[in-house]
């Protein structure tokens, strides 16, 4: 089978495999938990779960380290909501809010990673403070695609949905 050259998270297929995947981690809540006990990006590569993702990626030319930080990362997703973008969701209130639900400084600090195994970790505690609904997908790409192109188009949507504050 022919590799393609690279992973795109708008392909319909590319799409479905990854549904599937994080769907079968909430029929299988042994292999959610395995993935959620790991701590950095090495510990995800030694589950299982990662290589059954990884198999049904195998026409793709595929960045492991990155799709393993992706793996451990979904696996706290609770639900997907594909109505906005991630960026969109971190700068949502919270209902009775005025605030970011992600605040500007640790909007900031997340633009500042270089390392993936701390924007593996970043990335979980944000999933954790949108209460594990995500855009799936978006969250996928931008761990993958970790770069200042994504960086600058991560700030471009987080600030344009960002609620302006009132002054007193």
């Amino acid at each position: 089978m022919e590799n393609k050259n690279t992973i795109s998270f708008s392909d319909p297929e590319t799409r479905q495999i990854f549904l599937e995947w994080w769907e079968n981690l909430d029929e299988s809540r042994g292999k959610r938990a395995e993935l959620r006990h790991c701590h950095n990006i090495v510990e995800v590569v030694f589950t299982p779960s990662f290589h059954s993702l990884r198999k049904e990626l195998k026409e793709f030319r595929i960045n492991q380290e990155a799709l393993a930080a992706i793996a451990g990362v979904l696996s706290h997703v609770k639900s997907s909501d594909t109505n906005s973008s991630l960026s969109a969701q971190m700068s949502t209130p919270k209902q009775g809010s005025q605030k970011a639900v992600v605040s500007d400084l640790r909007f900031r600090r997340l633009l500042t990673i270089q390392d993936r195994n701390d924007l593996f970790t970043t990335m979980i505690r944000i999933v954790r403070l949108l209460d594990g609904r995500v855009n799936i997908f978006d969250l996928a790409k931008s761990i993958y695609f970790w770069n200042e192109r994504t960086k600058k188009r991560l700030a471009y949507e987080y600030y344009e949905n960002i609620p302006v504050e009132k002054k007193k």
